[in-house]
This record gives structure tokens, sequence and C-alpha cells, in this order.
């Protein structure tokens, strides 16, 4: 099943079922669940809840998508995204390449640091080139895992059951801002740096956990990146079982797990972006988020 975040004709904000083909929605509030948000809905939205919630949607008119304005599923997060450094092997390589000092790492454990979202960015959305500030924007396509219910010391192989679903983040960079602060915070959360969509797609629909999806990135059309989910160093459940070893995980938590290769800083020379730059990121399974920076 697939979730949003719509904004009514009426003004209003309503977390919302998407269809399959992505052209219909049905709001929550038409079938009888008032959330102000998809991150308070989503510790209800069980298996049994979303099993009759499709049941109920076969027999209730839908709204075409095009009558409503799609948000990120989750535009407010409730806490800072946790977010995965120098994840996958190949990025690390080009990373510690660009900047030894800020990037090296023997990937004896994972790195974590956090991004602060005052409102993602939503499918559509724009990238935000803060001028004034940063002369190298980066992008940094990634898998995002939500968290449905809260999470505090999970053993290690049982992690599946506290993933609600995914999504996709782009992980915008002011690389210069990143380097100079070496903890990478400010470089990380500058308004309109998080671009997240078009959606989020509950664990159930994939085969495997964790879950092995093509992941890609373009820039004005131009593929940049082109991994798979399966090349992470440390993967979701490794992930999701560390960070609740003596820290509560709330449910609508969001986790973005790292970028593959070929993001900016990593070209020869580095091709950073600019105003009117178009980024789009897929991942399989999930779908597409096209931002434009301005």
């Amino acid at each position: 099943m697939r979730f949003v975040t719509c904004r009514l004709p009426d003004g209003v904000e309503d977390p919302a079922i998407l269809s399959p083909d992505g052209t219909q929605i049905w709001p929550l509030s038409w079938l009888g669940l008032s959330y102000e948000t998809l991150s308070d809905a989503i510790p209800f939205l069980t298996p049994q809840v979303r099993a009759g919630l499709q049941l109920a949607i076969a027999g209730i008119p839908a709204l075409p998508v095009d009558a409503v304005q799609l948000q990120s599923p989750i535009p407010c997060p409730a806490q800072d995204v946790v977010c995965l450094g120098i994840n996958y092997m190949a990025h690390s390589d080009e990373a510690e390449k660009y900047s030894a000092d800020a990037f090296a790492t023997k990937h004896q454990d994972a790195i974590y640091f956090s991004k602060r979202v005052s409102r993602a960015v939503p499918d559509g959305g724009f990238i935000e080139a803060h001028t004034d500030l940063v002369q190298k924007l980066d992008y940094e396509c990634e898998l995002a895992v939500v968290l449905g219910k809260d999470a505090r010391d999970v053993p290690a192989g049982q992690t599946k059951d506290y993933v609600f679903g995914y999504t996709i983040l782009n992980d915008v960079s002011a690389r210069d801002v990143q380097t100079a602060h070496k903890q990478w915070y400010f470089g990380k959360s500058l308004d309109g740096f998080t671009p997240i969509g078009p959606c989020i797609v509950t664990a159930d629909e994939f085969d495997t956990y964790p879950p092995k999806m093509g992941i890609r990135s373009f820039v004005n059309g131009e593929k940049r990146q082109d991994s798979n989910t399966g090349l992470q160093i440390f993967d979701i459940d490794h992930v999701i079982h560390e960070l609740t070893q003596g820290m509560t995980l709330k449910a609508g938590t969001i986790i973005a797990t790292g970028t593959p290769a070929g993001v900016g800083m990593g070209m020869d020379p580095p091709q950073f972006l600019k105003p009117g730059d178009t980024v789009r990121c897929e991942i399989d399974g999930i779908g597409s988020l096209t931002n434009t920076v301005r």
C-alpha cells in the first residue's frame, strides 16, 4: 500500500492512500480515520488495519490525484532525520578521494548523523541553492526507512516488524559548509535540503528484508548514480538493532540509509549543482523524486 500527504481543494492537508498507478487518492478522513498528519497515523496503520482499508476503498470513489497537491509524505518530521554516512563502499572511495580529512573511515562502525527538516520538499518542489552560503551544492539519492512503531533494544534479526515502509530521500548537501564545520549537521540541514517522496510504500510490498532495490540518480537527464541497496555496508537490520540499544526510536522516525557512488563531489573534476539544474532520484518499487534547484 502507498501513503501520501495531500493538500485538498479546501486547503486542508490530509494523509491519504495512493492508488498503485499513482492516479487516485483516498484521504484517510474519508475512511473515518481523523489524523492531522501521516506521522500521527502510522502507529495505527497496522497490517490488519491496512487490510481493512484495502477492502474499504474498493467501494468508495477516489479523488483524481490532479485534484490535490501532493506534499512530501511526512512534510514535517517530528524529529530530525537519522542519517548514515559512507554506507556504500564505492561512495566511500570517492568521498575519501575528495577529502580524506573529512571522509576517511575504516568501516568498523557505522557513521550516524542527523538532518534537521523544518519542512520536507515534495516531488516537484524546489531545492534551495542558498548561493549566499553555498558554492558546492551536491545531491545524494538514498533509500529512507520509516518506522511503524516505537523501537527500543530490538534484537538483531528481529527488526523487520518495526519497519512501516520505504521512501526516497535526497540528502542535499553543502560540501563546503559540511567539510568546514567537521560535524555534518549544518551543511546538511539548510531549508530546502530534504526532498522526500513521492510516497511511502509499505514494507509488505517487498519480497526480501532488507530489500535489494535498484537505486539511481540523474542530473539534467544524465545518469550519475546507479547501484543497489543490497550493497550497503551496514544494512537496515544492523542499523535499527544498533540504534535502539539504549535509545528509543519513535514511530514515524525516518532513517536515511546512505548514498551510493556518483555524487557531484566524486566526479573528476567535481560537478556541483547550480540554479536551474534538475535532480531525479529513482528507487525500484517506490518511484521517482524530481526536484529543481533555484
